[in-house]
């Protein structure tokens, strides 16, 4: 199963999705993850708490997550978290090490 990752040094998973400038995409399993590629991006947030909601800005992110099940991220909004699952890709809140992570069926 592929997973994007959120982190800004490539060992943690250490940002919040909106803050993104890159996915790291991950092909995970029960033994651990292996990275595939790095996709770059223009990140979500401006940077004003009160922003709203950009759906082209929104696309454009959501396509660099294309084939994956899960991305992982130290947090993120309420509506770019409903947008991604309406895609059927699965925010998961997580802080600490890629190596860590395992596939599960959750």
């Amino acid at each position: 199963m592929q997973i994007g990752i959120v982190s800004t040094d490539g060992k943690n998973v250490n940002d919040h999705f909106g803050k993104a400038e890159r996915f790291l995409i991950y092909e995970a399993g029960t033994a651990g993850v292996t990275k595939v590629t790095e996709r770059k991006i223009s990140c979500l947030s401006t940077g004003d708490k009160s922003h709203q909601f950009d759906a082209a800005r929104f696309d454009s992110v959501a396509q660099a997550l294309e084939g994956c099940k899960k991305v992982y991220c130290t947090r993120i909004g309420d509506r770019p978290r409903q947008e991604l699952e309406k895609r059927g890709i699965i925010p998961v809140i997580y802080e600490g090490p890629i190596a860590d992570i395992r596939a599960t069926d959750d």
